[in-house]
């Protein structure tokens, strides 16, 4: 089984159920904060391999949601630079096994990948389940300030 870095936003029931269901899996998952991670614009990108620039982005982050930000008007120099600055852009969660980044959480893709077992979690595993309410998730308060 694998150990698995995952980079998450504390406090996102979403990446709670992942985390659970890796390490149901058999995997060894380890915890960090994505929003407060120092993280470079070449490291980072690592995370994206082939995916278009747009599917980079956190479609429930509040300024995509707004309509203030739009992932798809962004070459790949500026959305690095923009999630650097606002790491609430980041799609997540961000996973690191033996030196390979993958972004998201998509069940197929992990479960040959590194495997996952059958027990899925409720509802959609990747969406943000308050995506539907006006309300964003909290901000844990050492970004908050950011």
């Amino acid at each position: 089984m694998a150990t698995i870095l995952f980079y998450e936003k504390p406090g996102c029931g979403n990446n709670t159920k992942q985390k659970i269901w890796l390490a149901a899996s058999g995997h060894t998952v380890l915890a960090k904060n994505l929003l407060t991670e120092k993280w470079s614009a070449e490291k980072l990108r690592e995370f994206f391999g082939e995916l278009p620039v747009e599917k980079w982005f956190n479609p429930a982050a509040p300024r995509i949601k707004s309509g203030e930000v739009n992932p798809a008007d962004f070459d790949a120099p500026t959305a690095l630079s923009m999630m650097l600055a606002e790491p609430l852009l980041i799609r997540r969660p961000l996973m690191e096994v033996d030196g390979e980044c993958r972004v998201g959480f998509d069940e197929d893709a992990i479960r040959a990948w590194i495997g996952l077992n059958q027990a899925k979690p409720d509802g959609d595993i990747e969406a943000c389940p308050k995506g539907h309410h006006s309300q964003p998730c909290p901000i844990p308060e050492e970004v908050s300030h950011a």
